[in-house]
C-alpha cells in the first residue's frame, strides 16, 4: 500500500513540473535586437525634429497643461536671484558640526538644526528597533 502511495505521489509532482513548463511565457525568436556588437546602432540618439530657433526661444517639453504651450526662455535678469543658487553646494552635517555654531549664517544655522534633529532622530528610531 506504502508504494502505491508513493508511485501517485510521484505522478502529482511530476505533472506539476509539466504544467509549470508549460505555463511560463515564452517570447518568439523574432524579437530580437539586430545589429552588431554592444547595439551602437540601436543607442545612437535621434536627430531633433525642431529648428535651432524653437530650441532657443521656448523650453520644449515644460508644458503641463493640455491646451498649453511650451513657456518660453527669459533673459537672466528676469529670473529670480535664487533661481541660480539652487544648484550651489551646501554644507554637510559633519562640516557644520566641525564650525562654530555662533559664527554661522543663518541659512547655515538652520540647515544645521535641520540636519542634527534628523540625524537625532534616526539614532533614536535605530536604538528602539527591535532586532
Amino acid at each position: 500500500m506504502a508504494m502505491n502511495c508513493i508511485k501517485s505521489l510521484r505522478g502529482i509532482v511530476i505533472t506539476k513540473e509539466a504544467v509549470g513548463i508549460v505555463d511560463r511565457r515564452t517570447f518568439s525568436a523574432g524579437a530580437k535586437k539586430k545589429g552588431g556588437k554592444g547595439g551602437a546602432a540601436a543607442d545612437a540618439p535621434k536627430a531633433s525634429s525642431l529648428g535651432k530657433e524653437v530650441k532657443s526661444t521656448t523650453t520644449v517639453g515644460a508644458n503641463i497643461l493640455k491646451d498649453g504651450t511650451d513657456p518660453k526662455v527669459l533673459d537672466d535678469s528676469e529670473y529670480p536671484d535664487w533661481l541660480w543658487r539652487l544648484l550651489d553646494k551646501r554644507p554637510a552635517l559633519s562640516e557644520l558640526r566641525r564650525k562654530n555654531i555662533e559664527t554661522l549664517p543663518f541659512e547655515d544655522l538652520k540647515r544645521f538644526v535641520k540636519l542634527d534633529n534628523r540625524a537625532r532622530i534616526k539614532e533614536n528610531n535605530f536604538s528602539k528597533a527591535k532586532n
